[in-house]
């Protein structure tokens, strides 16, 4: 047995207060790390989603006001709960967006895993346009975002775009969908097997399977026309 005045003991207490201290304050950097990196993840995704909303995703935000709700960490991954963006286009064109949560592993920083989302943008007309995705997964390395399962677009102005599937590539400025898009116009409907948009959004291609349908306008009925002749 060792007397608390034996150097041994206390030499082996004073190491077992130096680890037990240096892995608090290990726990505390990756805390502190992980509160930092999160949030500017998200923020870029949430970003991306109004690129989304107005087919012009690559143009950056001016800034990224992000607000949440929790940070909650469980073992190697972190989740932020109802994360939500507001601001401003560089063009001065409110937008704002929300998910239910958002995701990383530790372990796979490079991921940003969303749920849930909804962004929301006015237009220059001052319409405005509304995006819903139910899962979407950031890339924050290739700056890609990947976004699944019913997917919609709704403008105010009257159309609508329903996809599966799209991928957002902010650096070479393009969205794809290599699944069914059904498209509703204002006058008719649209729906084709792939989707693509270039040129920062000036372009739109739809391929494969093509079908438009377009509702004409009836000319006005001329003044006595189907009445009785006499």
């Amino acid at each position: 047995m060792y007397s608390v005045h034996n150097p041994t003991y206390q030499a082996g207490m004073q190491t077992g207060l130096e680890a037990r201290f240096a892995r608090a304050a290990r726990h505390s950097r990756l805390v502190r790390v992980l509160r930092i990196a999160v949030p500017g993840a998200v923020g870029l995704a949430m970003a991306a989603l109004i690129g989304i909303a107005t087919f012009n995703p690559f143009r950056a935000l001016a800034s990224l006001p992000l607000d949440m709700d929790n940070l909650v960490v469980s073992g190697t991954k972190i989740t932020m709960e109802s994360p939500r963006l507001a601001g401003f286009t560089p063009d001065k064109r409110p937008y704002e967006m929300q998910a239910t949560t958002a995701t990383q592993d530790v372990t796979d920083p490079d991921h940003v895993e969303l749920h849930t989302l909804q962004a929301k943008v006015r237009m220059e007309d001052n319409s405005t346009v509304t995006l819903n995705s139910r899962t979407g997964m950031f890339n924050t390395k290739t700056q890609v975002l990947d976004l699944h399962k019913d997917i919609l677009m709704q403008s105010s102005t009257g159309y609508e775009a329903r996809l599966t599937h799209a991928m957002v590539d902010m650096g070479r400025g393009t969205v794809t969908s290599d699944q069914p898009v059904d498209v509703k116009l204002l006058n008719g409907t649209l729906t084709a097997d792939t989707m693509q948009v270039t040129e920062k959004g000036d372009v739109v291609r739809f391929e494969k399977n093509v079908v438009m349908h377009l509702v004409m306008d009836r000319p006005p009925a001329t003044a006595g026309a189907g009445g009785d002749t006499k």
